[in-house]
């Protein structure tokens, strides 16, 4: 079907000696060819190009990414089938509220008679940018109309993606926020920190995970995983390990036959057959003194003992990364805690950023293991010695650390529990009360 030659009003000249910095595309039907648009005044050095359709079919066929704005006379009637589908509830805005669906992106002057100043306001609440009553129309007036319409136009869908995109991300950091793990510790005499810190940019989550929960007797599991990559996807995987997991624990299983079912979950939940994931896993006995070590292709915790250095437990018995050997096994080595001491398992984000002045040496794990000593010479601990660590990190690194960074802490303080007993002792009805507790406070 040959497409229709536009009807040109007045300018037949407007599209071929003006430029094309701004397109006006006219829709209305005038019989009595009274209605002509004037001649449109270059202001700034910007120029108005004029398109003319004589009814919304024809508008239809000239509404092109390059139309800026729409001039729509209000009195054009719908198409026939249109109008059929409104013929029982008669709008006076029905053709407006046709192009606004039509044209979302495009500014919109809708164009009546003078008398008709209620309908034209009408026209702005609905959807239009302005509107130009005829008898009043000139060139200058049309011209500034037009301009005005675009950069409203332009401003509004800017607002409006600006309040998409902040919803949007609110939405994610609620649901980000929502999948990040709460430990079950109650009745554990251990202390926990944790930090948390993606390589995306504005997320919350990367594909880093970690968990702690506590079971019916007494034993305190932890772990902590890398899923390789560091997008959405990475993440949404590292999300399902991780409840995979705590699932997993609560159930009873542990070391091998926990990382066996942990890497079928994965096998059947990644992308492709390319993506692995290393996990540490770390039982630890209800007396506290002693732990259960499993390592698929993560670096080995560090340990501090009290009057002692800190440095990595033993790591030749690992097995290898989920995901990478169909029937992998992953020996389960026991470790000699002691009575007081610190237990930090992290990610491998933590010890890849890069030190020196020319930024190609890597931190590693004994650049770690020093900068943690360091830190805790110094008295740190807890959350604290974390925030220490990976801000050191960063510095090293030259700014932020590209990797997801996920570190946690675990800590034993033997005075303490011991301590607490002792007040708990005390605190049974009948047991005396130290002279020095009856004592009010200075």
């Amino acid at each position: 079907m040959p497409v229709p030659v536009p009807q040109q009003r007045a300018v037949p000249a407007a599209e071929t000696t003006h430029g094309a910095d701004l397109t006006l595309l006219v829709i209305e039907d005038d019989p009595a060819g009274t209605f002509t648009v004037p001649e449109l005044p270059s202001a700034a050095g910007t120029r108005v190009r004029v398109r003319t359709a004589r009814n919304l079919t024809e508008a239809g066929r000239l509404l092109t990414d390059d139309v800026d704005c729409i001039l729509l006379d209000l009195d054009l009637a719908l198409p026939t089938g249109a109008r059929a589908d409104a013929s029982a509830h008669p709008d006076e805005l029905a053709t407006l509220k046709h192009i606004l669906r039509i044209a979302p992106r495009h500014a919109v002057l809708a164009l009546t008679a003078e008398n008709d100043a209620e309908r034209a306001a009408e026209a702005v609440r609905v959807g239009a940018q302005d509107y130009l009553f005829r008898g009043e129309l000139d060139g200058r007036l049309l011209s500034r109309a037009i301009r005005y319409a675009v950069e409203r136009k332009r401003a509004d869908t800017a607002q409006h993606q600006l309040t998409e995109s902040r919803l949007r991300a609110q939405e994610n950091a609620r649901l980000e926020r929502g999948l990040l793990p709460t430990p079950l510790l109650q009745g554990s005499d251990l202390g926990f920190a944790a930090l948390y810190r993606p390589g995306r940019s504005r997320a919350l989550l990367g594909g880093d995970f970690y968990d702690t929960v506590r079971t019916p007797d007494g034993t305190v599991h932890a772990m902590i995983g890398d899923v390789c990559g560091h997008g959405p996807d990475e993440a949404a995987l590292g999300v399902e390990l991780r409840i995979a997991w705590r699932a997993l624990t609560l159930a009873g299983l542990c070391g091998d036959e926990l990382l066996s079912t942990l890497q079928q979950v994965l096998e059947h939940e990644r992308q492709s057959e390319e993506i692995f994931a290393t996990v540490c896993t770390v039982d630890i006995a209800p007396d506290g003194r002693r732990a259960g070590l499993c390592l698929a292709g993560h670096p080995a915790p560090l340990i501090a003992r009290q009057g002692r250095a800190a440095h990595l437990l033993p790591y030749e018995d690992g097995g290898p990364a989920l995901g990478l050997l169909p029937h992998a096994r992953w020996p389960r080595r026991q470790v000699q805690l002691g009575g007081s001491w610190s237990l930090m398992m992290y990610t491998d984000g933590l010890i890849e950023g890069r030190v020196g002045a020319e930024g190609t040496q890597r931190l590693g794990q004994d650049g770690m293991v020093a900068m943690v000593n360091g830190h805790l010479d110094r008295g740190l601990g807890g959350e604290a010695l974390l925030k220490a660590a990976v801000t050191q990190v960063q510095e090293l690194n030259g700014g932020e650390l590209t990797d997801d960074v996920a570190v946690l802490l675990l800590d034993r303080d033997e005075a303490r529990i011991r301590g607490r007993g002792r007040s708990a002792v005390r605190s049974r009805p009948g047991s005396a009360t130290p002279a020095s507790a009856q004592r009010p406070p200075l």
